[in-house]
């Protein structure tokens, strides 16, 4: 029965056993629904600009994807591939394979990695190294790609040359998602 001329349910009403479920129940949809929204689903690799801590790229990620990042030496001017891969909310450094030894370059195995010599005459250095992020200095000459998923990321389209970026994994919400933070 509702209180007189208000348009509203009455104490009575309001506390009868028949309110009292859906109560529970918007309660419970109201907990699945933000669940829903902010729990972390999914893993994204995030590239931000150090300076500004701006987010300039990121794609979602899985647990062991593996991703690269090329670039001309500074010093000796020869190619490297750094192959990194995802762990938890880290990155491993896994190997780096060059063609050529030089100053600036690992030169024999030591008791952080092993070098193989690969066909072709490529050299291969093999870390295993995990590090909650890595920070890149964008080269005037380096040409660093970034590549992901069949992707091919210039970073100089990310950042101007001499401004570091900062790669790291992170967990991201779909609440996240639909603020416009790297969309799945």
């Amino acid at each position: 029965m509702g209180l007189p001329g208000t348009g509203r349910p009455s104490r009575e009403s309001r506390d009868s056993p028949r309110m009292r479920p859906r109560l529970g129940l918007g309660l419970l949809l109201a907990g699945i629904a933000s669940a829903v929204l902010f729990w972390p689903w999914t893993k994204v690799l995030e590239v931000t600009a150090v300076a500004t801590g701006d987010v300039r790229w990121c794609a979602c990620v899985a647990e062991g994807d593996e991703f690269v990042l090329s670039f001309i030496h500074s010093v000796n001017r020869r190619p490297v591939h750094d192959t990194l891969r995802v762990r938890r909310e880290h990155i491993v450094i896994v190997k780096s394979r060059y063609d050529s030894f030089g100053a600036g370059m690992p030169g024999t195995s030591d008791e952080e990695g092993t070098f193989t010599i690969l066909p072709g005459g490529w050299i291969e250095w093999t870390v295993n190294r995990e590090v909650p992020e890595i920070t890149v200095r964008v080269g005037r000459v380096a040409n660093h790609i970034l590549s992901i998923k069949g992707r091919e990321i210039p970073l100089a389209d990310l950042a101007e040359p001499g401004s570091a970026l900062s790669f790291r994994v992170r967990s991201n919400s779909l609440f996240s998602a639909m603020k416009g933070r790297c969309v799945p």
